[in-house]
C-alpha cells in the first residue's frame, strides 16, 4: 500500500507538472491567493501521519470465554467487519486527500513560479544581490565564462548604454538615498519598475567576448555570497522545454533552471566598481541594512547561509591562488579535490568532466551521502569518545545512541549546507534525523519505508525537485543498496553457518584468503547489481551510459572512499586550525587525483575499447518492462517465481530491437542540432534489402558571404562528440559517406581568397577538422569536400600528428562539384551534386547542392536529442493541388521518383549560374518527379524563379523559419511562422 500511494503521489505529481508546462494556464487564479505551498505541504504532512497511524493500527480479536467456538468465532467476525471496513473507508479518503493535494500543490508551485518568471527579453539596470557560489568563474584565457544565481530589485529599463562610471553614481546616489532614509525602503520612481514583479532570481552570465570588458568581467570573480552591487543587465526568458529539441545533447536547460527556482537569465553589460555594501560604507547604513534585511527576509537563516556560502567562497580563493601559474593537469587535480570537499565544481573545466563522463565516474564528483555519513560518524565518534572519559556522568540522563545521534545530525546538516544542500547530502541528512526518530518513539518502520516517505516529503516540500537527475538517481540508488544489504546479509550468515559447520578446524590462511576471496565477489557482484539496475533509469535520463563505468567503480569508489574523501575530509578540519597541515593535505590528495586522471586517460585511449558508450533510446515503456521483469528479484524471495520475468523480458527485447529496426525501416533524413543556428547537419538513412541501410551525413555553412554574422562559437571537437552521440542514438556505426556542402579556403592554395571570405578563417577549418574527427570513430567510405580541397591530405596528416593517432585509416577527399553521382547497387538512390563549379577561380561559386532522387519518398525528421525515438516530422503533407498534377502525369512519369534538394548556397552567383548553365535539363519532361522538396537555411539566395524552375512542391527550412523566396510566389499554402511552405503551380 505504501508503495503504491507513493507512485500515485509521484506520477500525479510530474503529470500537472508536465501538463502546466505545456498548457497555458491564467496567472490571477485565486489558488494562488487562498493556498500557500508550505501550509498546504504541511497539512499534506499531517494527513501522511494519520495514513501511517491508521495504516499500523489493527482491529484486536474479541477473546470469549463462551463454551460454543464457533458461535465465539462468527460474533468475533461479525464485529471486526464493520471496523475494518471503516478502516478502509477512512484509509482510502486519506489516500484520495494525498493525492489530490500532491496535484494540487504542483499546481500552485508551478503557477507561483509564472508570476516571477522573465517574459521578455529586455535591457535594464538593477540592484544585484549574489546568491550562493558561482556555477563557472571567468577566465578570457580558457574562454570560460561566469554563471551566477543572484537576485535582481530595484529594475529600471535603460534608455542608453551605461559605462562602470555611471554605475558607480548609481551607487553612490543609493547610498545617500539609503543613509538619508528614516524608513527601511528604497526610493523607487514610478518609472522604475517594467515586470511584472519588482524581484526576480535570475542567472547572471558573462562570457570573454570584447578585451574591453576583461577587466571589468574579471572582477566578478571577487564578489561573494551576500555581495550587493548595482550592475546593467540584458534580462531574457528561459527557454521552453520545446526547445531541448534544437539542444544536440539533448539537455533539458528549462527544466533545469526551473528546478533551481530561476526566472530567466541576465547577459551582463556592464557592473559597478563599488559595491553597495563594501567595508567603505559607514556602520550606520549597514546596521540599516541589516535592519532591512531582517524585516524582508527570514535574516536568520539568510544570514547563516550566507556565512557559510563566505566560508565555501573562501575556500575557493584559497584553491584559485596562483592559478594561471600552475599546468592544466595541475589545476584540474586541485579542482576535484575542492569539489570532493565543498561540491564546488566551478574550477572544472570541460575536459575533466568529459573524462569523468567517459570512465562512468562522474558521480564521485558529487557530493553523496557517504561523504556526509563519513563525517558525522567520525565527528560522533570523537564527541562520544570525550564524553567516555570525562562527562561519563551525562549518560545517566541521555542513552550513549542518543548523544551519537545528536551529534550526527548536527554534523550532517551543517556539512550538507556547507555543501549546497544537493538532494544527496540533504537526503542523508534528513535520513538520519528520521531514522533516529523512528528509533527514538519504537515505530515499526522498515528503512525503505523511511527512504519512500522522506522521498515523497521532499518533493512536496519543492515539486520542481522531481525534475532533477539527482533525486531520481539518489534514492533509486540507495533503495538498491539497502535492497542488496538485505540479501547479501541472509546470502553472508548462511554461508558463515556452513564454513564453521562444516570446516571448523580451517587454516587461518586459508580462512584469510576465503574472507578476501568473498569481499572480492561481493564488490563485483555490488557493482554488477548496480550497474545493471541503474542502466534503465541512467538511459532515460541521460540518453547513454559508459560501459567503463562497470570496471573503473571497482577501484575508483574504494579509492575516493576509503582514502581521497577521508583525506579530503581531515584536510579541511585541519584548514579550520592550522591552514598549514590541510595544506600539505590537499598537496598529496591533488597527487593522488593527478595520477589518476593519468590512469584514466591511459584507459581510456586504448583504439579498442575507445568506443565505450551504449546508445539505445530508452522510453518510460521500456523503464516499464524493465522494472517489470526486475520485480520477482526486488520482492522478497518466493512472494513471485522468477519464471515470471521472462514474458516481460522477451518484451522488452522485441521492443528495443523493433525501435532499432523501425529507425531505418523507411527512408528517412533527420535534421540533427548542432547548437549553430547557421551550421547544419543531416543523417540520411535508406533502407536496402539485402544489406544495412545506406548513411549519408551532409554538413554545411550556411553563413551568407554577402552578410556580416557573429563567428560561430562552435568548436570541431563538440561538434564532433554532439554527431557520434546522436549516430549512437540512431545506430548508425559506419557512414557511406561524409558530404560538407561549404567550401573551405583552408583547404586549398591555389586561390588567394576575398578579403570578405577571410573575415571568418577559422570557421573554415571547423567542418574538415569534423570530418577527420569522425573518421576516428567510425567507418567512411568517401567523403565529398565542396570546392578545391587541395592541402586535404596535409591537413589530414597534421592532425594525425597532433593527436597522434597515426593508426586511423586515411580518407581521400572527393570534389562535391556539379556533376558528380553517386548510385545505390539497385538504382534505389541517387545522390547527385546539381551546383559547384570548382574550376571557376571564385569561391561563392564553389557550395555543393545535393539532389536524393529515390523511389520512395524521403521523411524528414527533426532529431529530437532528449527523446530519440519520439523525432518529429517538419515536412507537411503534399498539397492537394500537387497531388491532382501527380495523378494527371503520363504513365511513364507516373513511376518517376521523389526528390529532395539539400540546398546550401551562401550567394547568389550559385544559383545564378545555375539558371544559365543548368536550367535547361530541369524543364525536361523527363526529369518530372511526383514530388520535389527543397530543404535549405532561411537565409538562403536562391530566388522564387529558382523554386519554379525546379518545380518545388515544398520548402523545408533548417532553422525554422520561412524562407523570403517562397513568399515572393504567387500561391502560397502557408502560415507567416510555419516551417514549412508548400508553393503551388
Amino acid at each position: 500500500m505504501y508503495w503504491l500511494i507513493g507512485s500515485l503521489i509521484t506520477i500525479v505529481m510530474m503529470g500537472v507538472l508536465a501538463v502546466a508546462d505545456n498548457v497555458i494556464l491564467p496567472t490571477d487564479l485565486s489558488l494562488l491567493d487562498m493556498i500557500d505551498p508550505s501550509n498546504l505541504s504541511l497539512a499534506l504532512t499531517i494527513f501522511a501521519t494519520i495514513l501511517l497511524a491508521f495504516a499500523q493500527f489493527n482491529i484486536p480479536s474479541i477473546d470469549s470465554h463462551s463454551a460454543d467456538n464457533n458461535t465465539s468465532n462468527n460474533v468475533s467476525c461479525h464485529t471486526k467487519l464493520p471496523f475494518r471496513i471503516i478502516r478502509y473507508l477512512v484509509l482510502a479518503l486519506l489516500a484520495t486527500a494525498l493525492v489530490i493535494g500532491s496535484a494540487l500543490q504542483a499546481l500552485v508551485t508551478h503557477q507561483q513560479a509564472e508570476t516571477t518568471e522573465i517574459t521578455a527579453p529586455i535591457r535594464v539596470q538593477a540592484f544585484v544581490r549574489i546568491e550562493g557560489l558561482s556555477d563557472s568563474v571567468y577566465d578570457a584565457d580558457t574562454d570560460s565564462g561566469y554563471r551566477q544565481v543572484a537576485v535582481i530589485t530595484n529594475i529600471t529599463p535603460l534608455v542608453a548604454e551605461l559605462t562602470p562610471q555611471e554605475l558607480a553614481t548609481k551607487t553612490s546616489n543609493y547610498l545617500k538615498v539609503d543613509k538619508n532614509s528614516l524608513s527601511s525602503s528604497y526610493y523607487v520612481n514610478s518609472n522604475e519598475v517594467s515586470l511584472k514583479v519588482s524581484e526576480h532570481r535570475v542567472l547572471l552570465n558573462a562570457y570573454p567576448k570584447k578585451a574591453a570588458n576583461d577587466s571589468q568581467f574579471a572582477a566578478l570573480n571577487d564578489l561573494q555570497p551576500g555581495d550587493e552591487i548595482f550592475m546593467s543587465l540584458a534580462l531574457a526568458p528561459l527557454a521552453t522545454s520545446e526547445q531541448a529539441v534544437n539542444n544536440p545533447t539533448g539537455f533539458d536547460s528549462y527544466r533545469w533552471l526551473r528546478g533551481r527556482h530561476i526566472d530567466g537569465v541576465a547577459n551582463i553589460l556592464a557592473v559597478s566598481p563599488t559595491l553597495v555594501n563594501s567595508n567603505e560604507i559607514s556602520n550606520e547604513i549597514s546596521d540599516r541594512k541589516r535592519l532591512k534585511q531582517s524585516l524582508e527576509f527570514d535574516s536568520y537563516l539568510q544570514r547563516f547561509r550566507t556565512r557559510i556560502d563566505q566560508g565555501r567562497w573562501r575556500l575557493r580563493q584559497h584553491f584559485y591562488q596562483d592559478w594561471s601559474a600552475q599546468t592544466t593537469a595541475e589545476q584540474q587535480a586541485k579542482a576535484v579535490t575542492l569539489s570532493l570537499l565543498t561540491g564546488d565544481r566551478s574550477l572544472i573545466n570541460r575536459d575533466t568532466k568529459d573524462l569523468y563522463q567517459l570512465a562512468g565516474i562522474s558521480h564521485l564528483l558529487a557530493i553523496s551521502g557517504t561523504h556526509v555519513l563519513f563525517l558525522a560518524i567520525v565527528l560522533a565518534g570523537i564527541v562520544v569518545l570525550l564524553f567516555d572519559r570525562n562527562y561519563s556522568a551525562i549518560y545517566r540522563r541521555i542513552p550513549r545512541w542518543q548523544v551519537r545521534w545528536w551529534v550526527m545530525i548536527g554534523a550532517a546538516f551543517i556539512y550538507a549546507l556547507f555543501t549546497g544542500f544537493d538532494v544527496p547530502a540533504a537526503r542523508t541528512a534528513w535520513m538520519l534525523l528520521a531514522i533516529g526518530f523512528v528509533r527514538l518513539i519504537l515505530l515499526p518502520i522498515s528503512t525503505m519505508r523511511v527512504l519512500l516517505a522522506l522521498a515523497i516529503l521532499m518533493a512536496w516540500r519543492d515539486p520542481y525537485v522531481l525534475w532533477q537527475a539527482g533525486y531520481w538517481l539518489s534514492f533509486i540508488a540507495v533503495a538498491l543498496l539497502l535492497k542488496y544489504d538485505d540479501k547479501s546479509y541472509q546470502h553472508q550468515t548462511t554461508a558463515v553457518t556452513n564454513l564453521y559447520d562444516d570446516k571448523p578446524h580451517t587454516h587461518i590462511n586459508n580462512a584469510l584468503s576465503n574472507r578476501v576471496w568473498r569481499m572480492v565477489k561481493r564488490v563485483f557482484k555490488l557493482q554488477f547489481w548496480l550497474f545493471l539496475t541503474l542502466l534503465p533509469v541512467t538511459l532515460l535520463l541521460f540518453g547513454k551510459v559508459s560501459l567503463w563505468g562497470l570496471f573503473i567503480n571497482l577501484f575508483a569508489i574504494g579509492l575516493f572512499g576509503w582514502v581521497i574523501v577521508p583525506l579530503n575530509l581531515l584536510a579541511g578540519l585541519c584548514y579550520l586550525l592550522v591552514p598549514s597541515i590541510a595544506d600539505i593535505l590537499w598537496v598529496i590528495i591533488s597527487t593522488i587525483v593527478g595520477h589518476l586522471h593519468d590512469l584514466m586517460i591511459w584507459l581510456t585511449s586504448w583504439p579498442a575499447l575507445s568506443d565505450a558508450w551504449l546508445y539505445t533510446p530508452v522510453n518510460i515503456a521500456i523503464l516499464s518492462m524493465a522494472l517489470l521483469s526486475a520485480l520477482p528479484w526486488l520482492l522478497p524471495r518466493g512472494l513471485l517465481s522468477r519464471w515470471l520475468m521472462l514474458p516481460p523480458l522477451t518484451l522488452l527485447m522485441m521492443t528495443v530491437y523493433a525501435n532499432q529496426q523501425s529507425l531505418v525501416t523507411v527512408p528517412t533524413l533527420y535534421i540533427l542540432p548542432t547548437g549553430d543556428s547557421y551550421i547544419t547537419a543531416a543523417l540520411l538513412q535508406y533502407p536496402t534489402v539485402n544489406e544495412d541501410s545506406t548513411n549519408w551525413l551532409f554538413l554545411a555553412d550556411h553563413r551568407p558571404a554577402s552578410t556580416r554574422t557573429m563567428p560561430s562559437s562552435l568548436t570541431a571537437d563538440k561538434l564532433s562528440e554532439n554527431l557520434k552521440q546522436q549516430l549512437g542514438n540512431l545506430s548508425v556505426d559506419k557512414l557511406e559517406s561524409i558530404v560538407v556542402q561549404s567550401s573551405s579556403i583552408s583547404l586549398t592554395d591555389t586561390l588567394i581568397p576575398d578579403n570578405k571570405n577571410i573575415a571568418n578563417t577559422k570557421n573554415y577549418e571547423l567542418l574538415p577538422m569534423t570530418v577527420a574527427q569522425l573518421n576516428e570513430q567510425l567507418s567512411i567510405s568517401q567523403y565529398w569536400q565542396a570546392g578545391r580541397s587541395d592541402r586535404w591530405s596535409a591537413f589530414q596528416q597534421d592532425y594525425k600528428t597532433i593527436r597522434q593517432s597515426e593508426d586511423t585509416p586515411t580518407i581521400s577527399a572527393q570534389r562535391c562539384e556539379q556533376g558528380r553521382i553517386w548510385q545505390s547497387a539497385n538504382d534505389e538512390l541517387s545522390v547527385q551534386a546539381i551546383t559547384g563549379w570548382t574550376k571557376i577561380g571564385d569561391t561563392s561559386v564553389w557550395d555543393c547542392t545535393i539532389a536524393l532522387d529515390t523511389n520512395l519518398p524521403i521523411r524528414v525528421l527533426r532529431y529530437n536529442a532528449a527523446d530519440p525515438l519520439n523525432s518529429l516530422p517538419v515536412n507537411s503533407p503534399v498539397s492537394p493541388q500537387v497531388q491532382v498534377a501527380s495523378n494527371k502525369l503520363t504513365g511513364k512519369q507516373s513511376e518517376s521518383q521523389s526528390r529532395l534538394i539539400l540546398n546550401a548556397d551562401t550567394h547568389q552567383r550559385v544559383w545564378q549560374l545555375w539558371s544559365l548553365l543548368c536550367s535547361v535539363e530541369s524543364n525536361n519532361d523527363d526529369m518530372l518527379f511526383r514530388n520535389t522538396r527543397w530543404l535549405g537555411h532561411s537565409a538562403s539566395q536562391i530566388t522564387g524563379d529558382i523554386i519554379s524552375r525546379q518545380r518545388v512542391d515544398e520548402v523545408i527550412t533548417y532553422n525554422n523559419k520561412t524562407l523570403e523566396a517562397a513568399l515572393s510566389l504567387n500561391n502560397i499554402d502557408s502560415f507567416p511562422n510555419a516551417e514549412t511552405t508548400s508553393p503551388q503551380k
